[in-house]
């Protein structure tokens, strides 16, 4: 299912997958209490998915969706789960009208023929508690009640639990909260690092191992490129994208849907059709390059000889890599050295570490823009 089938811009053409919220409802409903955690890169649509496809298929089924980014608040998630929760509560019990909250109000007193009208003060509940884990646990119970409706909880970057102090007591109460109120409450989670949701899913002792069901979010397919082939060919008659042109530049730039109708976008304001021209434009524009460079002037220069040899296809800790990270620094660096350059570079969002491939950059395009800088060693 899709919206606007003659959309008037490329900015208009978005993908609907309908299907695979109801899978996602449908995996939620057969294991009361336990979540469902997905995980995908960066920037493939995980958030908009959640908005978009799953939220709605969960209103229309009878419950609450409740949102909450964590990243945005890293140094204090639980925090930021009840936030996004009072902020339900509020809608749930203050009504938008003035009209409707003079309603629930009790009356005190009434004059003759309605003249005169005196309002009781609306009555008060004791106040939440001011511990995060007990007022998450309060919050679940009285949103539930106020809604009258299953609440199903939307963490977005989950991992993030997993990091800083107190990482495994915070941990613990959600996890204890979710088993606890699994007959009213329910959580789907998403996570950008597969090491870090790893860590916080599958470690064994830990809090959450084993807790949750996961799986791998899938990238958008072939119906939304061809959308976007579409409508580039209703705005230029005579031309056409070449669909596995299509497919391979979407599988190089990491799936993401938005940098792909931005690619595209471009292609039809310079009247292109080689879409991999169209990256190197791209990579060589101004906005873009000062992007990168943004991200690389902090580094110091292990870091960076480290981004390259990742770049170029390198293992990070073999021992060819050892040896061409020595030629290129003043002094060969020690495999401690190596792991703790990964480190930073992973917590700052340039690398990530992946079953399949190992250590990997994040972004492929910055991979690009590195090689281009500084092609491989022949050697």
């Amino acid at each position: 299912m899709t919206t606007h089938d003659n959309p008037a811009s490329f900015d208009q053409i978005t993908q609907h997958r309908p299907a695979l919220a109801a899978s996602c409802l449908a995996l939620i409903d057969a294991q009361p209490g336990r979540p469902l955690a997905m995980f995908a890169p960066r920037r493939v649509g995980k958030t908009w998915f959640l908005d978009h496809d799953l939220a709605p298929a969960a209103r229309a089924a009878g419950k609450l969706p409740v949102y909450a980014d964590l990243w945005l608040q890293k140094v204090a998630p639980l925090e930021a789960i009840n936030h996004a929760l009072e902020e339900a509560l509020d809608d749930a019990l203050v009504p938008a009208s003035r009209a409707g909250k003079t309603a629930r109000t009790p009356v005190k007193s009434l004059g003759l023929l309605g003249a005169q009208l005196t309002l009781a003060d609306a009555p008060e509940r004791r106040p939440l508690p001011a511990d995060p884990a007990l007022r998450l646990d309060s919050l679940v119970q009285r949103l539930q009640a106020a809604a009258g409706k299953p609440v199903l909880l939307m963490l977005d970057e989950v991992q993030t639990l997993a990091d800083g102090a107190q990482a495994q007591e915070r941990i613990a109460a959600l996890r204890a909260v979710l088993h606890q109120r699994r007959g009213i409450l329910q959580a789907v989670f998403t996570g950008s690092s597969q090491e870090d949701m790893a860590r916080l899913l599958s470690t064994v002792g830990a809090p959450m191992y084993q807790f949750a069901q996961q799986m791998d979010f899938p990238p958008l397919g072939d119906d939304y490129l061809q959308r976007l082939a579409a409508h580039f060919h209703r705005v230029h008659p005579g031309k056409q994208l070449a669909p596995e042109a299509l497919q391979r530049v979407f599988a190089r730039i990491g799936h993401k849907p938005a940098l792909m109708r931005d690619l595209v976008k471009w292609a039809s304001a310079e009247g292109m059709t080689d879409l991999d021209a169209v990256v190197q434009h791209y990579l060589r524009g101004a906005h873009q390059v000062a992007g990168f460079n943004a991200l690389l002037q902090p580094l110091g220069g292990l870091d960076r000889a480290l981004l390259l040899a990742l770049a170029q296809g390198r293992a990070p800790l073999g021992r060819d890599t050892l040896q061409w990270l020595g030629r290129v620094q003043a002094e060969p660096p020690t495999l401690a050295k190596v792991r703790a350059a990964i480190e930073r570079l992973r917590r700052a969002g340039l690398v990530a570490r992946t079953n399949a491939r190992g250590t990997v950059i994040d972004d492929p395009l910055l991979a690009d823009h590195l090689l281009a800088l500084d092609p491989p060693d022949p050697a």
